[in-house]
């Protein structure tokens, strides 16, 4: 059955000349161009595609791994061969995650149109599918996947493959059981809906049948007091409990004769805690729900460092491509490392080492375009600057052509500046960071200090690895201070974010400007987390944090220790996925994914005296306790292709905040079952501060020999968190969503006892 919401396949031209194939070339670079034939499969997901010369070789991928289509010479590789095809004819489809562009060009500009448009249609018809139409093409895919022989229907044998494939252990018997009874045709093989059937029986969800009897007074029916019953009692929703529970109903609900009595079957209950309000993550809090309109300082800001990078440090790929994808995750502050180019081209790469390079100007055109797409607020682009005044002028040309207005140039309201600006003035402008020649109020009243002697460079590699006591030379003449003058185009470029070496705290607090930003490599940071003055420093002004340059391999350090002491920039490596961009991606999920997150009051008021390493002794310290029983486990996915091997889930949920609060704690494991694992497992913590802490819940395939492997996860603010039962939707290590897999928890928060 192919599922196609509300389109309609047959009816569309673009699908069918899809469906009909289309030979295309596949651009990897200048000298490599091949050609391929492309096909999209009857399921209308799935485009298949191989070589004319190959024997039966072939490939796939799936339309939900689709993120985005470009038209045109959108992408590097096409950049590249722009002369060869017309731009009309080239488009680059774009992965979710950290996984390639595939470049394709047509024969004709129409059969280009006809697979942009085409993929786009597929892409939209699956963001706009319920919960149940999804679930039913993932069923539909898992037929497709086991019915080797293509027949449509399915035999026993090819019943028992499947449920190794779909990560069930299930003894024969059983298996044979639920096969036979799903069989109504008692033809010996499953048939569509027959299959839908026997997944059904499979899945059923005795765990939330246990609520729903719990609470519905005659075992089959939640009526309108039970359903609202249930939302007080466990759920602790206050207000407006009826209409809340009537609207769920009417959304959840999907026999029309439950809606008449006012009342939700259990399909419509397993419906509704499967749905984003059945969700852990409070809906309120995914939209922008935070005041905008405070000074820069006191927001924690998306950051990336060597945003150019790819992959690792020495020999990795420059591309544009990391901006792209770091500005749509809603990154609001990224890094250039600019160099003296050919033909007076300013170019970006990592100095002196083998990562190719590419143009300034190139980044600066993928930052006009980019920069708004995923958030209104502004965009901050820290330059390291290597290059010559002559090159620096030509910078400050590319900076003012191609943004134009984009790039502030002045202080709002042309008037002196007393304290920064918030995000909320600032929307839609891009604001540089660097060496700045005097001050804003100079500049203000048309004073002009001479073009500074001094260290354009920012980056203070240097003190950070002799800090490290590292005295590898290679490395240390690679990040030697070179001393260079400052253009005056350049210097005019920066306005709120002018780059000053830090000296002490008590030296800023006498000497600092509100518009001065200090660098600190992370192991200066950790030094100055544990002199209490760092978060006062930061409710003044921005700090930012960077790895330190002997993490050649684009690793990551722990961002929530930076946050702790209020710094706002911390930059990390959006290449490399971990627990560290977990926690980066999870802070930044809430306030509408825009890049700015409010800090706490105790951080952003000058008169409070807030110690992360003692957090007891701040105004109205509150410890809350955090109860989490982890009860089952929902189609985890394989984690070993192997054909035989299921996975031993186990649970662990981590809390990251303060230091005080680092906590962590695991179920046990679930011999091979990871299709629909029950725990029933109470884990208890306890917060200290809470608005500053994350949960990360994490899968992992347990194994007494070696390192558990990484299933899946979940990580969020400890303050978005919904109490009751609730459905936690895993990602991938990419942060990518892995549906239909999940984790059904029941939480509680409460305060703690003697408070």
């Amino acid at each position: 059955r192919v599922l196609l919401g509300k389109l309609d396949k047959r009816a569309d031209d673009d699908l069918k000349s899809m469906f009909v194939g289309t030979v295309m070339r596949k651009i990897k670079s200048r000298t490599w161009k091949k050609q391929r034939y492309f096909r999209l499969q009857e399921d209308c997901m799935t485009i298949w595609y191989k070589s004319k010369k190959a024997g039966n070789a072939h490939s796939t991928f799936s339309v939900g791994d689709v993120e985005a289509v470009r038209e045109g010479h959108q992408s590097e590789v096409l950049l590249s061969i722009a002369d060869e095809f017309p731009p009309d004819r080239c488009f680059t489809l774009v992965f979710r995650g950290r996984r390639g562009n595939l470049d394709l060009v047509a024969e004709s500009a129409a059969e280009a149109q006809s697979w942009i448009k085409g993929i786009r249609k597929l892409i939209d018809n699956l963001e706009n599918m319920g919960q149940r139409e999804k679930l039913d093409q993932w069923i539909c895919d898992w037929f497709k996947k086991a019915d080797k022989n293509r027949d449509g229907q399915m035999n026993f044998k090819e019943v028992r493959n499947l449920l190794k494939m779909m990560n069930v252990d299930m003894n024969e018997h059983h298996a044979l059981r639920l096969f036979t009874m799903a069989d109504k045709s008692q033809s010996g093989t499953l048939e569509d809906d027959e299959f839908v059937l026997f997944y059904k029986m499979l899945t059923q969800r005795e765990d939330v049948l246990r609520v729903f009897q719990e609470y519905s007074s005659d075992g089959q029916k939640l009526m309108l007091q039970d359903l609202k019953d249930f939302l007080r009692e466990e759920q602790l929703h206050e207000d407006g409990v009826q209409q809340y529970a009537l609207k769920l109903i009417e959304r959840y609900e999907p026999s029309d004769t439950a809606k008449m009595l006012q009342a939700m079957t259990f399909d419509g209950f397993l419906m509704y805690l499967s749905s984003s309000e059945g969700s852990i993550f409070n809906p309120n809090m995914v939209d922008l729900y935070q005041d905008m309109t405070q000074p820069l300082c006191h927001y924690f800001i998306s950051s990336s460092h060597n945003t150019y990078l790819l992959e690792d440090q020495i020999r990795g790929h420059s591309s544009v491509e990391g901006y792209i994808r770091a500005l749509k995750r809603g990154c609001r502050c990224v890094e250039v490392d600019c160099w003296d180019g050919p033909n007076g081209e300013p170019i970006v790469y990592h100095g002196h080492t083998f990562t190719s390079k590419i143009f300034f100007k190139d980044v600066v055109t993928v930052l006009g375009n980019y920069a708004f797409k995923a958030s209104q607020y502004p965009v901050i682009l820290s330059i390291e600057n290597h290059c010559s005044v002559e090159q620096q002028k030509v910078m400050a040309q590319h900076l003012t052509q191609i943004l134009g207005d984009k790039l502030l140039k002045s202080p709002l309201d042309g008037k002196i500046p007393i304290g920064l600006p918030s995000p909320e003035d600032l929307k839609g402008k891009i604001l540089l960071k660097g060496k700045k020649i005097g001050g804003l109020e100079n500049c203000m009243n048309g004073v002009v200090d001479d073009p500074l002697m001094g260290e354009v460079s920012d980056e203070e590699d240097t003190a950070e690895i002799d800090d490290d006591h590292h005295r590898n030379d290679s490395i240390r003449h690679r990040v030697k201070k070179s001393k260079q003058r400052l253009s005056k185009e350049l210097s005019d470029c920066v306005v709120y974010c002018k780059s000053v070496h830090f000296s002490s705290f008590k030296h800023s607090q006498i000497h600092s400007k509100f518009y001065e930003i200090s660098s600190f490599t992370e192991s200066k940071t950790r030094k100055h987390i544990r002199e209490a003055e760092f978060v006062l420093h930061n409710a003044r002004q921005l700090s930012r944090v960077y790895p330190s340059g002997l993490r050649t391999d684009s690793s990551n350090f722990n961002p929530q220790d930076m946050w702790n002491a209020g710094c706002q920039i911390v930059a990390l490596n959006f290449q490399t996925a971990g627990v560290e961009m977990d926690l980066n991606d999870g802070l930044f999920s809430q306030n509408g994914h825009c890049g700015y997150i409010l800090k706490p009051t105790f951080m952003r008021n000058t008169d409070e005296r807030f110690d992360p390493e003692n957090p007891q002794n701040r105004d109205g310290y509150k410890p809350l306790s955090l109860s989490v029983q982890v009860i089952s486990g929902q189609q985890l996915p394989k984690v070993n292709i192997k054909e035989g091997s299921i996975i031993d889930p186990l649970v662990r949920v981590e809390i990251h905040g303060v230091p005080l609060d680092q906590a962590k704690q695991e179920t046990r494991y679930i011999d091979n079952n990871g299709f629909n694992p029950v725990w029933h497992d109470t884990l208890q913590f306890t917060i200290h501060v809470p608005e500053l802490a994350l949960v990360r819940f994490v899968v992992e395939d347990y194994d007494k020999t070696s390192k558990n492997d990484f299933v899946g996860q979940f990580t969020l603010p400890f303050i978005c968190i919904q109490p009751g039962y609730r459905h936690i939707h895993l990602l991938s290590k990419d942060g990518t969503s892995i549906p239909p897999s999940s984790l059904f928890v029941h939480l509680q928060r409460d305060t703690e006892a003697g408070q």
